[in-house]
């Protein structure tokens, strides 16, 4: 069985936890947006302050709980500047790209939009967090 290769499984776990980190953060990006949308600020604007927000939860928890480095040897300020390198582009460039295209084209409601984008979001950032933020130290 599939299952049976630890591998396989030990991926499928650490999966998981990027998913559970990543839904509290949804949380938190959610309510910082639509608390500012509220209070009348610029949708853009909004998701400019709800990533900035939601980037540093998200590297804290991927950091300890997700991607943690046994050795001691990852660089926590190499890997948060990589982190802010890959939530720029995932979400400054896509996220806003998308938010435009939803509310401003298709006349979607911007409370609803961010779900819309969710689904794009979330498994390019695991991508880029595995393979090159929290990319294990390898010796040669």
């Amino acid at each position: 069985m599939i299952l049976e290769d630890k591998h396989i499984r030990g991926n499928l776990l650490q999966f998981f936890k990027f998913g559970l980190v990543g839904l509290s953060n949804t949380a938190v990006v959610y309510f910082v947006y639509s608390a500012l949308v509220y209070l009348g600020v610029y949708y853009i604007a909004a998701s400019v302050a709800s990533f900035a927000v939601g980037i540093l939860n998200s590297f804290l928890w991927n950091h300890k709980y997700v991607f943690k480095d046994d050795t001691g040897e990852r660089s926590i300020t190499r890997s948060l500047i990589k982190t802010y390198a890959v939530y720029a582009f995932t979400g400054l460039i896509v996220q806003n790209i998308l938010l435009y295209v939803y509310v401003d084209i298709l006349k979607m409601l911007e409370y609803a939009a961010l779900l819309f984008v969710l689904p794009i979001t979330v498994p390019l950032n695991y991508i880029l967090n595995k393979r090159w933020v929290f990319k294990a130290v390898r010796r040669n």
